[in-house]
């Protein structure tokens, strides 16, 4: 079997390439994929080349050695089939469907403790969307809502959608996303938003001085505001729709993009809390009590709540990737989740 993987190899260029897999090792198991999912966020500013170059792929992922520069394998989300294994190797691998933390490629071999087994009846599409739920679950720990809470969402991505859908289940006093783009905020409103507006109509309320607890607006001195755009500026947003002693919790990985931040005014006097959530890392405050196997069975129990059929918006043959790329940086108003399909 010809087995290929999918390379960054410059700007906006990605190329499917033959490459040399082999039969596992005495403790590995040889997968083949069914789907990949493709990261909107972070994907797109590897191909883009908005990441700085010597900065490490991920350090906590093995399959993800070296930097960011060019030509590099890239891509965390492959869900297939376990082929075969290694003599020292439970034969009951053989058939399973699992999850793993590798670039997009055709096969791969893995130890069985670097792969996630998939909960019976999990479609490939589904299992692909996992980093996406324990992404979404790691930043919904990290703001840790409280009860009557009001809470704005910026960015209605995937990531965005599937804390939507978390942040949905608390006993909230109001939920609220914001989005440019039509499509993802009815989606938004689906998975469980109370309210959804486009970061144009709070800078219209904001200028206009009206503030924003109008009913066809959002919220005004919300408790808590998680940006998920991937666009600095909403930073400014989120200072505009928080109260005293709030909260900003980001999620957004914004590589080399910069855009002036309005720290001068209110943010001070407000005393407004900025923090960082990563999926790479556990927060110091919860590490007494969880660890990445943990949240990720944390994840695990909510994926089949996360309605797959919906995020996917395009499935695409690996063989033409480059298109699907192509799609994401240009149409993004049409896109959500982009996979790769195996065959």
């Amino acid at each position: 079997m010809t087995d290929a993987a999918l390379y960054f190899t410059g700007p906006e260029t990605v190329e499917v390439r033959e490459t040399a897999v082999g039969p596992p090792a005495a403790g590995e198991l040889l997968v083949e994929t069914r789907t990949s999912a493709i990261s909107a966020g972070t994907e797109l500013l590897v191909y883009r080349d908005q990441t700085p170059a010597d900065f490490p792929a991920d350090e906590t992922l093995d399959a993800l050695d070296g930097d960011l520069s060019y030509p590099l394998q890239y891509g965390y989300a492959a869900s297939g089939v376990v082929r075969e294994v290694g003599a020292d190797v439970d034969p009951e691998w053989v058939g399973r469907s699992v999850f793993a933390f590798v670039p997009h490629r055709t096969r791969f071999r893995a130890t069985p403790d670097s792969v996630v087994a998939l909960p019976p009846g999990t479609t490939p599409a589904a299992g692909s969307l996992l980093p996406s739920v324990e992404t979404a679950t790691n930043i919904v720990l990290d703001a840790a809502p409280r009860l009557g809470e009001r809470v704005v969402v910026f960015g209605a991505g995937v990531i965005g959608l599937c804390v939507t859908r978390l942040l949905a289940a608390f006993p909230l006093e109001s939920l609220v996303v914001v989005d440019p783009i039509e499509r993802r905020r009815a989606l938004a409103a689906e998975f469980g938003a109370d309210r959804t507006t486009t970061p144009a109509e709070l800078g219209a309320a904001d200028a206009a001085g009206s503030g924003l607890a109008d009913e066809d607006s959002a919220v005004d001195g919300a408790d808590l505001a998680i940006e998920l755009s991937g666009q600095p500026s909403a930073l400014d947003d989120a200072i505009g729709v928080v109260g005293y002693d709030a909260r900003i919790v980001v999620g957004s990985w914004y590589g080399t993009k910069r855009e002036p931040i309005d720290l001068g005014g209110r943010f001070h006097r407000d005393r407004i809390d900025i923090v960082s959530s990563q999926v790479s890392t556990i927060s110091p405050e919860l590490r007494g009590r969880w660890d990445r196997d943990r949240r990720m069975d944390a994840a695990l129990d909510r994926l089949d709540r996360i309605p797959a059929d919906e995020l996917i918006t395009h499935r695409i043959p690996f063989e033409r990737a480059p298109e699907a790329y192509e799609l994401l940086d240009s149409e993004p108003d049409a896109t959500v989740q982009v996979i790769l399909e195996y065959s």
